[in-house]
């Protein structure tokens, strides 16, 4: 008996109560796929890091279709942490994309049967070049696998598609050991936060690897008051300077910090005896300071472990060069303007 229309949408209607179900199952699957791989590791992911470790020249990346996209994908990763990459399409390789390829070079072979036409007529071209071939895919009887250097194995047990078909668990398994080689790459390259920022100067990732204490930090009118300056007199200083803190400076060097939460509670604490006391009964003696050479994620970790708002910077000798904020709440007004949380 055929379904009518006002049956399937009975039924769609009912399955879409279920819909958190099915992605949970899906990822569950995913999941499961990704753990898979770990049993499979061998000697050939090793000596693919080796080969891509002593190129000379670049890790060209190939695949068809969704292999394809998780491939250009990879090689981004690649290129981002310290390993020069980028994708080809094998099907352009036939109308003169082959002139980028040397024997520098390595390829990285991407399909999951490892039986792709396509990319299998490619393999001859990188054979006679005499170019090394890292192959990734599910089978290794496949021809891939065959002609590759080191063949890594990217089997999973089913797709989370619930037809087994749709591309699913296996081009997450693909996009993961793409990641592992990237991170074994970084790892044995010994890859720093300063070599990452240089391949990211734009975005915040590359304003908090990249940008000083110097570039900006707030330097003029800074409220500079001494430890002998009554409380009544240190106050009028910190709201002028607008900055929630004063800077207590003797012979030109830094020797404490009050900011405006020490002079709200000394006035609860002391009241009508507030005004007379100096600034040396609540600054404290060792504020947080920093070079203007250091990176806005260092001052970040540094505001992060001890809670603070603000940092000062000074040279090597504690003069004052100026203060930053992450984020401060003075007299009313929230700063982002120094040092902003990314």
């Amino acid at each position: 008996m055929n379904e009518t229309s006002t049956d399937k949408n009975e039924i769609a209607t009912e399955r879409l109560k279920h819909v958190n179900e099915y992605a949970i199952q899906c990822i569950n699957d995913e999941a499961k796929a990704l753990t898979y791989l770990i049993p499979q590791l061998d000697h050939n992911f090793e000596k693919s890091v080796e080969l891509i470790y002593h190129c000379h020249g670049k890790v060209i990346v190939t695949g068809v279709g969704k292999s394809g996209h998780i491939g250009a994908k990879i090689a981004a990763t690649l290129s981002s942490t310290g390993t020069p990459s980028f994708f080809i399409n094998p099907l352009d390789v036939f109308h003169g994309d082959l002139g980028v390829m040397t024997k520098d070079d390595v390829v990285l072979a991407i399909s999951n049967s490892g039986q792709t036409d396509e990319l299998l007529r490619f393999i001859p071209m990188v054979l006679h070049m005499e170019i090394p071939i890292i192959g990734m895919s599910g089978n290794p009887d496949s021809l891939l696998a065959k002609y590759s250097t080191a063949h890594i194995n990217i089997r999973v047990e089913k797709e989370a598609c619930p037809l087994n078909l749709a591309p699913t668990s296996s081009t997450t398994a693909t996009l993961a050991m793409g990641d592992a080689l990237a991170i074994a790459l970084m790892k044995v390259r010994d890859f720093k936060p300063r070599d990452f920022a240089q391949f990211h100067p734009g975005g915040s990732l590359g304003k908090r690897l990249l940008t000083t204490a110097a570039d900006v930090m707030k330097s003029d009118d800074m409220p500079v008051i001494s430890k002998d300056m009554p409380l009544g007199d240190a106050i009028l200083e910190v709201s002028k300077g607008k900055m929630g803190m004063g800077v207590a400076i003797e012979n030109d060097k830094v020797i404490g910090l009050i900011t405006d939460g020490d002079l709200r509670r000394a006035m609860e604490k002391w009241r009508e005896n507030f005004f007379d006391r100096p600034v040396s009964d609540i600054m404290t003696c060792s504020p947080k300071m920093v070079a203007p050479t250091a990176k806005i994620s260092e001052i970040q970790k540094i505001m992060s472990k001890y809670k603070i708002h603000s940092v000062l910077v000074v040279d090597e000798q504690l003069h004052l060069l100026g203060c930053g904020f992450t984020q401060a709440r003075v007299l009313g007004e929230s700063f982002f303007t120094y040092f902003p949380s990314m």
